[in-house]
């Protein structure tokens, strides 16, 4: 007999259930797929990585930010998908790049062989009576989300995209160069554009077919994930200071800074996959070869995954939640991931970390504690119960969720205090559990 239920086993569910697990508890794991796959999943595997395979920046060779510093709590509370991240990782510089597949594989072996975690494969549609987390994420079944707004009232939503993959051998070499900005490393492939190329370009793109959401509705994209297409729109040099920035990349067949570069990413542990960074799109498939073949060196371009943009939902959290991710009507029921409010793989990660260690107290007969403030957990769950209601939209974590520091302007030193507050108020949280 399970002594709780998670439904949905992406990153935060499956980071949930580890937590509960290593605390000796049963837990009872539901997943629909590959029984009923989601617009953007492909496969039966957990924690299925569907948009960019880069989980955000680290704190390494001295560079400190929000993503790297929530990246360090998430390790100190022992979490699961960053260890199958980091032993899945690819060359990316400064950020943590993972092979999907290789991930994926990872963590739903971890599950499926922990001895107090059942697998169990079909949907879930009704919102059951006892402990429970919800982690079905931004696609979660038409069912199980009409059952969920009755609890939740009205939910916010967003439009979401994926970038294309290509075959590293179909890239033609004599037009690119391989850099990282500013010379530190060799993670990325460059293709430099000059001015006609990038002219030409942005003027293809921008009068490309598009996939129109199904209800034809308008201006709802969460920025970290916009569509190129979209960005294109807002200006002809929007993207030359975005995704196409050629700021710190030096062609070394002229010299010189390009006028625009696409920059393309390693996507898997053998290096044969590449994606273009920052080109999400809703582009229609034949569309979407046509534009990106004028990118020069991909002019011959082996696409093995096109873009697709799909539909996220999540709750209005400072309406429906309270500080510890439960539902204000229904306070046996926790939600966890992208569906709280949070945006990104990490941040979906640590409301599982949340949710999880939260419903072990219960479980444990112990009264729920604050989250540090200082901390970057303790931030985006600030933001979640603060935020007007009226103003919510999805959010990535960031320096400035942090707790305001007065009196230091350098923004180097502000990084390094607010990682210093964080790690020590977190190291004190994880000891006190």
């Amino acid at each position: 007999m399970s002594d709780i239920k998670i439904i949905g086993a992406g990153l935060a569910g499956c980071e949930a259930a580890w937590q509960i697990a290593e605390r000796g508890f049963n837990v009872e794991l539901y997943e629909m797929r590959p029984n009923l796959l989601t617009p953007a999943h492909k496969t039966g595997l957990l924690a299925e990585i569907v948009c960019s395979n880069s989980l955000g920046s680290e704190n390494k060779d001295g560079r400190i930010s929000a993503a790297g510093i929530l990246k360090e709590e998430l390790e100190l509370g022992n979490s699961l998908i960053l260890s199958c991240a980091k032993n899945s990782r690819v060359p990316a510089g400064g950020a943590l790049a993972v092979d999907r597949e290789k991930f994926s594989s990872l963590v739903t072996q971890k599950i499926i062989s922990h001895e107090k975690i059942k697998l169990i494969r079909e949907e879930y549609k009704t919102i059951p009576d006892d402990l429970t987390i919800i982690s079905s994420g931004p696609l979660t079944s038409d069912l199980l989300a009409e059952n969920l707004k009755a609890l939740a009232g009205e939910r916010i939503y967003f439009y979401d995209a994926v970038a294309p993959v290509i075959m590293k051998d179909s890239i033609n070499f004599e037009k690119v160069f391989v850099s990282g900005r500013y010379g530190r490393g060799d993670d990325y492939i460059n293709c430099p554009l000059n001015k006609e190329e990038y002219k030409n370009f942005y003027d293809a793109l921008i009068n490309a077919e598009r996939n129109l959401p199904h209800d034809f509705e308008k201006g709802k994209y969460f920025e970290g994930c916009m569509p190129v297409e979209a960005i294109a729109d807002r200006g002809s040099d929007t993207l030359r200071f975005g995704c196409m920035k050629p700021k710190g990349l030096k062609d070394p067949k002229t010299d010189r800074e390009p006028y625009a570069v696409v920059q393309l990413r390693q996507d898997n542990s053998d290096g044969t996959l590449y994606n273009l960074v920052g080109f999400q799109t809703g582009l229609k498939w034949n569309e979407q070869k046509k534009v990106f073949s004028m990118i020069p060196g991909l002019e011959q371009a082996e696409f093995v995954r096109l873009g697709v943009m799909h539909r996220n939902t999540s709750v209005n959290a400072p309406a429906v939640l309270d500080e510890n991710l439960r539902l204000k009507l229904k306070p046996n029921i926790f939600l966890a991931g992208q569906i709280t409010g949070v945006e990104g793989y990490m941040e979906s990660t640590a409301m599982g970390l949340v949710a999880g260690i939260n419903a072990a107290k219960i479980l444990c007969n112990k009264n729920l504690s604050s989250w540090p403030r200082e901390s970057a957990i303790g931030s985006l769950l600030y933001y979640l119960q603060t935020t007007k209601p009226s103003h919510f939209q999805p959010m990535n974590i960031n320096l400035g969720l942090f707790p305001e520091l007065k009196g230091v302007k350098n923004k180097v030193e502000r990084a390094k205090i607010f990682r210093e507050k964080a790690l020590t108020a977190m190291k004190e949280f994880f000891n006190s559990l």
